[in-house]
C-alpha cells in the first residue's frame, strides 16, 4: 500500500490515477509521496521514508530542490498541464491593455449614477482610444510550453511574431508556427517588437534580468506583459521605464506593493492556472508521475533528478538507486551484483548535473543483503527495491 499526503487541496482527478493500492494520509511522517500546489515547503521536516514530491503546476520555488536531492527525494512538476490556460490569459490581458479596457471598465463603474450615462460616455470614450493587435510585433521570450502557445495564438490573431529561447527544445521547436521568427539575442527583440511578453522559469540568471538595460532597448512606447513571475522584472526599473514613457504599460499576474499604485500597470492576483481544467490537467499529471516512480521507477518531469525511462520490468527484480554522479559508480554496483550470482537482464543509466539514477532489472530476487551492502557505497543517496 502506497501512502500520500496533500499539502494544498488537490482536485478530485488524482482518484482516476490512484488506484486500491493508494492510501491518502493527513500525516506527512507516514507518506511516501506529497502532492503540492503553493504550499511553502523550505522549512518543513521531510520524513526518510518520503520518496517523492509532486507540484501539481510548473513553479517549483516553494520546494526545496537542493536538500530533497540531498535525500534522495524526487521532485515532479507538470510542464505544459495549464499552458492552454495562462495562453488564455495572457492573450485576453494583451487585447485589455491594447484596447484599455480596464480603464473603461472603471469609468463606466464610476459614473453609475449617472443618469445621462449613455451620452456622456460618447464623449469620455475618447479617453480610452486603444489600438488593435493585428499587424504589430509581439516578441515572446521563452518559447517553452506556454510561450510556444501565446506565439502561435498570437500569430493566428494577425501579428507578427517573434521568439528568443537559447534552450527551445527539438519538441518545442516542431511545434512552433513557422511564421513565428526565432531570434538570437533579447536585444533584436526588443529592438522590434510593440509587445513583449515573458514566459520564463525563475532562476538565479532571469531574476531581474528585465531591468534597466533591458528597458532601455525596448521601443518606446512598449506594452510588457509577465506571467512568469514577478521577480523576473525588476520592479523599480520598470518604474522608471514607466515614468519616462518608455513602458506605456505593464501587465502583470503578480502584483506587488511598489507596482500596483501605478495607473499605467495592470495586475491580477496570479489567475494564470486558476481555471477548473488546469487544475485537473495539473493534479493529474503530477499523480501520474508518482505512481509512475514508485510502481515502476520511472523518473518523468522531474526538477532535480535526471529523467529516465526503465521500460516495462519482466524480470524477476528491479532495483533503483540515487547517487552521486562520480566515475566508476556503475562499476561498484555491477560487482556487488555479481558478488550475489544474479544476472543483470536490464540496465538504464542516466545522469544530470550533480546526480545519476541506475535501474537495474534482474533475473533474480532482491536479498536484504545486496541492497545493505548498495547503501555503503559512497556517495550513494537512496536504494530502492521496486520489485
Amino acid at each position: 500500500m502506497y501512502k500520500y499526503k496533500c499539502l494544498n487541496n488537490i482536485s478530485k482527478v488524482i482518484n482516476k490515477v490512484f488506484n486500491e493500492d493508494y492510501e491518502q494520509v493527513e500525516e506527512i511522517e507516514k507518506a511516501d509521496a506529497v502532492l503540492v500546489r503553493s504550499a511553502k515547503m523550505h522549512d518543513m521536516e521531510l520524513p526518510e521514508r518520503l520518496l517523492a514530491i509532486s507540484r501539481a503546476g510548473t513553479g517549483v520555488n516553494n520546494i526545496p530542490l537542493d536538500k530533497c536531492a540531498e535525500k534522495g527525494i524526487v521532485v515532479f512538476n507538470a510542464p505544459g498541464a495549464n499552458a492552454n490556460s495562462v495562453k488564455e490569459l495572457v492573450l485576453a490581458s494583451l487585447i485589455n491593455a491594447s484596447r484599455n479596457i480596464p480603464q473603461a471598465i472603471d469609468w463606466v463603474k464610476e459614473n453609475s449614477d449617472d443618469a445621462d450615462i449613455a451620452k456622456n460616455m460618447e464623449k469620455a470614450k475618447k479617453a480610452y482610444v486603444g489600438k488593435e493587435i493585428k499587424g504589430k510585433k509581439l516578441g515572446v521570450i521563452g518559447l517553452g510550453a506556454i510561450g510556444g502557445m501565446v506565439a502561435n495564438a498570437a500569430n493566428r490573431l494577425g501579428m507578427d511574431v517573434y521568439g528568443v529561447d537559447p534552450y527551445l527544445s527539438v519538441h518545442n521547436a516542431l511545434v512552433l508556427s513557422h511564421n513565428v521568427k526565432v531570434l538570437k539575442t533579447y536585444d533584436e527583440l526588443f529592438k522590434k517588437c510593440d509587445y513583449i511578453t515573458m514566459h520564463l522559469h525563475l532562476t538565479d540568471k532571469t531574476r531581474g534580468s528585465i531591468g534597466k538595460e533591458a528597458f532601455a532597448a525596448m521601443k518606446k512606447g512598449v506594452i510588457v506583459l509577465n506571467f512568469s513571475r514577478g521577480e523576473i522584472v525588476d520592479n523599480e526599473a520598470l518604474l522608471e521605464a514607466i515614468s519616462s514613457g518608455k513602458v506605456a504599460k505593464y501587465v502583470t499576474d503578480f502584483p506587488t506593493p511598489e507596482i500596483i499604485k501605478e495607473p499605467n500597470v495592470i495586475a491580477t492576483p496570479h489567475l494564470g492556472a486558476s481555471t477548473g481544467e488546469a487544475e485537473e490537467n495539473c493534479a493529474e499529471m503530477a499523480a501520474a508521475e508518482i505512481r509512475d516512480y514508485l510502481e515502476n521507477g520511472d523518473i518523468r518531469n522531474s526538477v532535480n533528478m535526471p529523467d529516465c525511462d526503465p521500460g516495462y520490468c519482466d524480470s524477476e527484480g528491479r532495483i533503483a538507486i540515487i547517487h552521486r554522479n562520480k566515475p566508476n559508480m556503475l562499476s561498484k554496483f555491477t560487482q556487488i551484483i555479481a558478488d550475489e550470482d544474479i544476472n543483470i537482464a536490464h540496465l538504464t543509466n542516466t545522469s544530470r548535473g550533480e546526480y545519476a539514477y541506475c535501474v537495474f532489472d534482474l533475473d533474480s530476487k532482491i536479498s536484504d543483503k545486496m541492497v545493505e551492502k548498495l547503501n555503503w557505497v559512497d556517495d550513494v543517496i537512496r536504494v530502492r527495491v521496486i520489485k
